[in-house]
């Protein structure tokens, strides 16, 4: 199984967006949670907050290490996903599912096209693994 879904837009970052109509869903991939190890804690933005594409919109603490988040495209936070709070296992559990971290309202929905697509994000996965 791929752990790299088709449906998905990817960045360098290892971020990932799901696009539906002017909002998308973003979470961590499933590379970047396994390298973070087991996840216990996830700082996310406040409903109404604005990033530009590539800001800082969060941070996932693992028992490694905290790494920093960042917005794959510009939006506004309309939604997060408070049941990480107590279950940040999830985001290890199911990355792509309900480890899911905000659902944002996309401010220039063409930055998406400059995004990765999952073949492009597989390649680039083996660029910076070998």
């Amino acid at each position: 199984m791929s752990n790299v879904p088709e449906n998905l837009h990817y960045s360098k970052d290892h971020e990932w967006i799901r696009v539906e109509g002017d909002t998308g869903t973003v979470g961590i991939t499933h590379h970047a949670q396994d390298s973070l190890g087991d996840v216990v804690y996830v700082e996310l933005p406040k409903v109404g907050e604005t990033f530009a594409a590539h800001e800082t919109f969060g941070s996932v603490e693992s028992v490694k290490a905290v790494s920093e988040l960042f917005i794959p495209v510009g939006g506004e936070v309309v939604e997060v996903n408070d049941a990480l709070q107590d279950e940040p296992e999830k985001v290890n559990s199911d990355p792509y599912g309900e480890g899911w971290m905000m659902r944002i309202r996309l401010s220039a929905p063409g930055e998406v096209d400059s995004l990765l697509n999952s073949a492009e994000y597989e390649d680039f996965l083996k660029s910076v693994t070998e």
